[in-house]
């Protein structure tokens, strides 16, 4: 469940460096919002972490030894485990990062970030949304998706949608938020997240990121085109 504004966020630290891990839980523990319930050294020990607290976010590091923070997401989403994945990262074109958005994760920062924009984005992703509004994302979107055709499976699902799923789908893929799809399409935010719902379950995803990700490999998206800039 996303959290509401007001409630108080947890959040758990991935990180194979201690002096990471502290650095963020500093930024974090100075935002009377934020609440941060442990951290892990390998995405083995971020997953056991997650599935004993259940944090509402996770700040994930890619390359740690062992399971790394790729597989660490997808076991999260796989095992539809209430927490919402944040990677943060060094490099911002890295397609490791993409992965880590295909197997699910809310969307992604750079590590040298700022205390407020991390605090804002973890208050974003708890709140159910998707952390792509950033131009950095969009970059590495558009850089590691290169006009594919949809198979032939994927085309009969896309094919089951509805104009306005469509439509809601593709107000997503542009970066907008439930409350600006809303005002878009002029729908209440209740009937937004209800046709979001519906296009993961026709679409077999498990994220709004995933849905993203879909939308710019289908071409629904086009790289430089129909989206925009944002943060």
């Amino acid at each position: 469940m996303p959290t509401a504004p007001g409630d108080t966020i947890s959040v758990a630290i991935a990180d194979d460096e201690a002096l990471i891990r502290g650095g963020l839980r500093s930024m974090l523990e100075g935002e009377p919002d934020l609440v941060v319930v442990g951290e892990a050294p390998s995405g083995r020990d971020a997953l056991e972490l997650v599935r004993l607290k259940r944090p509402d976010v996770v700040l994930m590091d890619l390359r740690m030894p062992g399971m790394d923070g790729i597989a660490a997401t997808a076991r999260i989403v796989a095992d539809g485990l209430p927490t919402r994945v944040l990677v943060v990262t060094t490099f911002d074109l890295d397609e490791h990062v993409f992965a880590a958005l295909r197997a699910g994760a809310a969307g992604f920062l750079l590590k040298d970030t700022d205390p407020d924009r991390l605090a804002g984005a973890v208050r974003t992703v708890a709140g159910g949304e998707a952390l792509f509004a950033p131009p950095v994302t969009r970059r590495l979107v558009e850089h590691y998706v290169a006009r594919p055709s949809p198979d032939e499976e994927l085309t009969a699902r896309l094919a089951e949608l509805t104009e306005r799923e469509r439509e809601v789908l593709l107000l997503v893929a542009r970066g907008l938020s439930n409350a600006e799809i809303a005002a878009e399409a002029f729908l209440s935010e209740g009937t937004v997240k209800t046709h979001l719902t519906r296009v993961l379950a026709k679409l077999g995803l498990r994220s709004r990121t995933q849905a993203v990700v879909l939308a710019y490999e289908c071409g629904l998206v086009r790289a430089g085109r129909g989206t925009r800039a944002a943060g």
